[in-house]
């Protein structure tokens, strides 16, 4: 796509915004609030992950001393 169409899709798209001279939203996308950008299964294995070293790491200093 050229600039000059990129430039027309763009004026065409917030044309309509022009005669709503202060209300018009902030961005175009929808916000969804309830969505995280975690996955459950990623968030628990980076649990996992770290407090399974952290008792590695505590087992570890009760053996050496």
């Amino acid at each position: 796509m050229s600039a000059v169409q990129r430039m027309k899709v763009a004026n065409e798209k917030h044309s309509k915004t022009i005669t709503q001279r202060g209300h018009v939203q902030k961005t175009t996308r929808t916000v969804n609030e309830d969505h995280s950008p975690v996955g459950p299964w990623l968030l628990a294995l980076f649990v996992f992950v770290v407090c399974g070293s952290a008792i590695f790491q505590i087992i570890q200093s009760i053996r050496q001393g």
